[in-house]
């Protein structure tokens, strides 16, 4: 990497690293059922579909913090292997220096959408005794309902997911619905599995200029909870977690679904404490 490609860490704010405490939470709860489990023995491994650089920068203090990567690779007992997906060649590359050494530990600079589907998933079948913990972090609507729908149907994946609203809000879902471009509709509909949501994000009620009212942010999220529910075949989705910027707007939500009660229990004691 020469000195002009020097890799720039994301910054992230507060709710960020409330974030990847959750995830540093459950990860080792995770982890510490499933090494324990015998008759038969489960293989469990790690999944990030948008693993970053594997270190971030805190706004708050200025110091390097590590990202969900790090954080996994850091959890005890450890999970039997580890996936990383990066679009960017030089967030990818330094999870390489990063897990150098770690013969367990596979990366790819890929799109996770092809990559996820083709060859991490099925290292997490059920019928082989193996599970994952998969998270699911995109920066908007850059993930397809695909993966998502896969990870439910398998029934052996726990999935954190960003459900990026802000993305959704700022080019898809607006109060007079016109003039949206074909490529963010495109966007949306992927993310979502269909075009459906336009049911969940705009009520039968008219607003001033005769289109129909736009919905609030928890009504939209809580459509997609459903949606996990009913359609990607998760058995257990909590409420999801606001997640919002310094004006104490919410960017996204923060998802969790899992085919077991236990697990379902653990993220609701730990979103809990977030909530209040």
């Amino acid at each position: 990497m020469t000195a002009k490609q020097i890799l720039k860490f994301d910054v992230i704010g507060y709710w960020s690293e409330v974030k990847l405490d959750i995830i540093r939470k459950y990860a080792s709860a995770y982890s510490r059922i499933l090494a324990a489990r015998e008759n038969p023995r489960l293989y469990h491994i790690y999944i990030d579909g948008f693993a970053g650089a594997g270190i971030n920068t805190s706004k708050a203090t200025g110091k390097l913090v590590p990202g969900s990567p790090l954080i996994a690779l850091q959890t005890e007992p450890s999970f039997r292997e580890y996936h990383f997906v990066d679009l960017n060649p030089g967030k990818s590359q330094h999870l390489e220096q990063l897990s150098e050494g770690h013969p367990n530990v596979f990366t790819y600079n890929d799109d996770c959408n092809t990559v996820l589907l083709d060859r991490i998933f099925p290292k997490a079948r059920y019928k082989d005794y193996h599970r994952a913990l998969c998270l699911l972090d995109p920066y908007g609507l850059h993930l397809n309902w695909d993966v998502i729908a896969t990870a439910g149907k398998m029934k052996s994946i726990d999935m954190f997911l960003n459900f990026p609203v802000a993305d959704m809000n700022r080019n898809v879902i607006w109060r007079i619905p016109e003039g949206m471009s074909q490529y963010d509709l495109d966007r949306m509909n992927a993310f979502w599995g269909d075009d459906s949501w336009r049911q969940v994000a705009y009520s039968t009620n008219k607003n001033l200029f005769g289109y129909p009212e736009k919905e609030d942010n928890e009504t939209i999220a809580d459509g997609f909870r459903q949606r996990l529910i009913t359609e990607a075949g998760f058995k257990h989705v909590p409420v999801p977690l606001p997640m919002k910027n310094s004006q104490n707007a919410v960017v996204y939500y923060l998802f969790f679904a899992s085919q077991k009660p236990v697990a379902a229990e653990i993220i609701e004691d730990i979103f809990q404490k977030y909530r209040k």
